[in-house]
């Protein structure tokens, strides 16, 4: 991790210093199974793909009945459910999508996230139910455009990545409205919304839910009137270093910002029950005690466990230069795995019983962690399988796995375990 994540950059005073409202957490979900584990993390509200209209078509996306049991469930928590249709529309994609709201209304979604004006004034007309959110991808960035889009009906505004720190505060002082910000992902190397790179080079159009994601690909380099650099030489990207603001979210709450968005639909479970985790302990902790805040340690370190690639503050104190991209190719994974997930743990006898997610064997240093920042390291003993078989390595997908801990552990916690 780099020194990114620490508190830099504070520029409070400047503007006027909105009351303090405790922003809310909105973490991704790109399945039914995830938006569980980011509600029980932590997360206020989840966004999830609809089978239709959205951009991340390659992820587990959500059907009418599990959009109904992700409400159903998110709502015990008192958490809400987006569905991102965020599409630019052809004409061609039109037909149909006032009763495909429709259904979202029905199922319980409380609001969409949208960026075509044909969709935005189709939901106010049809879907009064349902609320509107303004995409990122609208590339919305000053008062003007934010003040229209509420003259229109919008209650929040997704802002671009490329809003600045003062912008927002600007925003917030001039226009009586919710603002979301992203705080943590995957940053576009284009403007928010106006990529057409994957278009050209695979015909996947990035802004109907294809890219193909080419700004993260090896490219060769070349010198000179069309002479390849020398064999041998190192490959070259251009994508951005992803965004972290753990370090500064007091400037954000003191901004006004009213949600805190996480990016991340196709990253894995324990992703986002890491980072989710992370930003929801300090979040907590700052409204607790504005004055004497300060960033935790575990909570940086957490997000380190699960996150694979160099960090910055992106675009909220300075525009990025050469430092905030990463031009050599940094394939590697994370430095932790999810091992797998308590279902049942019995306190008189310290046994738990976990779901394998990833082939764990005995003396396997492992660290379980829930919601909250209860965390705590161990070395794996006896391992058994639910017809009490000893077993010398848990190899299975899924197979259920009773193993003694060293300390309570509740269902939905995690077990990770080091790969580096």
């Amino acid at each position: 991790m780099n020194g990114t994540l620490q508190a830099v950059g504070r520029t409070a005073g400047k503007g006027k210093r909105h009351r303090l409202a405790k922003p809310e957490l909105l973490a991704p979900a790109g399945s039914l199974e995830k938006l569980k584990f980011a509600v029980r993390y932590g997360a206020d509200a989840v966004y999830i793909g609809g089978q239709k209209y959205g951009l991340r078509s390659n992820a587990d996306n959500f059907s009418i009945e599990e959009m109904r049991e992700g409400v159903e469930f998110a709502s015990r928590y008192g958490a809400k459910v987006f569905v991102a249709t965020n599409i630019f529309a052809h004409q061609e994609d039109l037909p149909g999508v006032a009763d495909y709201l429709k259904e979202l209304e029905d199922a319980g979604i409380a609001a969409i996230i949208a960026a075509d004006p044909a969709i935005v004034e189709t939901a106010l007309r049809k879907t009064p139910g349902l609320e509107v959110h303004l995409s990122t991808q609208q590339s919305t960035m000053n008062w003007q455009a934010v003040r229209f889009w509420k003259e229109e009906g919008l209650p929040r505004v997704v802002l671009a990545r490329e809003t600045t720190m003062d912008e927002i505060r600007e925003i917030k002082d001039r226009v009586d409205i919710e603002i979301e910000v992203f705080i943590h992902g995957a940053m576009c190397s284009s403007v928010s919304g106006r990529c057409v790179l994957s278009n050209h080079f695979t015909d996947r159009d990035s802004n109907r839910g294809g890219c193909c994601q080419s700004c993260r690909w090896k490219y060769d380099l070349r010198s000179g009137e069309g002479a390849y650099a020398e064999p041998g030489d190192q490959l070259f990207t251009m994508g951005s270093k992803d965004l972290a603001m753990i370090g500064n979210l007091p400037d954000l709450i003191e901004a006004g910002v009213d949600s805190f968005k996480i990016e991340g639909r196709m990253k894995s479970i324990h992703y986002v029950a890491s980072v989710v985790n992370a930003y929801r302990q300090a979040i907590d902790a700052y409204m607790a005690d504005p004055e004497g805040y300060s960033l935790a340690p575990e909570w940086v370190g957490d997000i380190g466990k699960a996150a694979n690639r160099p960090l910055s503050t992106g675009f909220f104190y300075s525009t990025p230069g050469a430092k905030e991209h990463i031009y050599e190719p940094q394939e590697k994974p994370a430095p932790y795995d999810f091992a797998a997930v308590v279902t049942d743990y019995n306190p008189s006898t310290g046994i738990a019983v976990v779901q394998q997610r990833s082939p764990f064997k005995p003396g396997m240093e492992v660290e379980f962690f829930g919601p909250g920042g209860r965390s705590f390291t161990q070395r794996v003993g006896e391992i058994s399988d639910d017809q009490g078989n000893r077993l010398d390595v848990a190899r299975h997908p899924l197979q259920t796995i009773r193993l003694k801990t060293d300390f309570p552990v509740e269902p939905w916690d995690i077990m990770r375990k080091k790969i580096l």
